[in-house]
């Protein structure tokens, strides 16, 4: 895997070989089993079982895509309430934002077990980040925000239609693909993040100054990168399934929020940029 996330995390790995501890049943499994033990089920007690609510993560102490799901979205709440007050009251200070979202991200990046405080924290520093970036965006380009997000929804609901429809697979030549390719394009980021600093480039460096047959090359490496986003969210969603099946416990819910969010951030910021080259003024 490529999001480390994920890949640093071993609930989200490869299914293990049997052998270890067993599952612990869920608790209308452990009934219907005592039922077995002592007779067949009667028809009233067989009503009550399928009529009975479905099993919550409180009661199987496991972690659910519903969990994910609000997880995910309380997170991204966060993001926009605080990207919205630092554009209106400090957008200035979306440098620290970003060198504490960094940091953050790190930590939670690598810790084995998650800790909500500091997703949440660095919910709160990318919210300041993203907040302050977009609102110089928007003052150099108006308009250019608002399309960055609908393509960023956009593009996340077509990913996820696509993986639960089994068209796009996660395969291990489709992983050492997108390895190879974010390093090429990790390689291509740093050599133009140095140019720019050091090299007296101005704007966005080679993506904007440097042209292959009259299309900015910031255009064609924008599009190369949010195919590389869209391609990591497979991937995060073939993790988080097989989170799912192999029963991690519910507290990696998240685990699975933190990664879902660093790839929409990640996948925000390129087409933010993409759409500013594109429009050239």
């Amino acid at each position: 895997m490529s999001n480390p996330v994920f890949s640093n995390n071993d609930v989200f790995g490869e299914p293990r070989r049997r052998g270890g501890a067993a599952v612990q049943p869920r608790p209308y499994e452990a009934a219907g089993a005592g039922a077995a033990g002592q007779g067949a089920a009667t028809g009233p007690s067989l009503e009550q079982m399928y009529t009975a609510p479905s099993a919550t993560t409180r009661d199987t102490g496991r972690m659910t895509y519903d969990d994910v799901i609000m997880k995910t979205g309380g997170l991204l709440a966060v993001v926009v309430v605080v990207g919205a007050l630092t554009w209106l009251f400090a957008p200035g200070l979306f440098f620290v934002g970003a060198i504490v979202g960094l940091v953050l991200g790190l930590v939670n990046a690598f810790k084995r077990e998650p800790s909500p405080a500091l997703i949440t924290a660095y919910a709160v520093a990318q919210g300041v980040f993203l907040g302050g970036i977009s609102a110089f965006f928007e003052a150099q380009w108006p308009g250019v925000v608002m399309q960055a997000v609908l393509a960023t929804g956009a593009t996340f609901v077509a990913c996820l239609v696509l993986f639960r429809s089994g068209k796009v697979r996660v395969t291990p030549k489709f992983t050492r693909w997108l390895l190879v390719a974010m390093g090429g394009y990790l390689v291509f980021s740093l050599v133009n993040l140095g140019l720019m600093w050091f090299g007296g480039m101005e704007g966005f460096g080679l993506r904007s100054e440097v042209e292959i047959l009259g299309i900015p090359l910031g255009v064609l490496v924008g599009i190369f990168a949010v195919g590389l986003a869209a391609a990591m969210l497979i991937l995060d969603f073939d993790s988080i399934k097989r989170g799912v099946e192999q029963g991690a416990p519910a507290r990696y819910a998240w685990t699975a929020a933190f990664g879902l969010l660093v790839t929409i951030v990640w996948m925000y910021l390129e087409f933010l940029r993409l759409l500013a080259i594109l429009r050239g003024d």
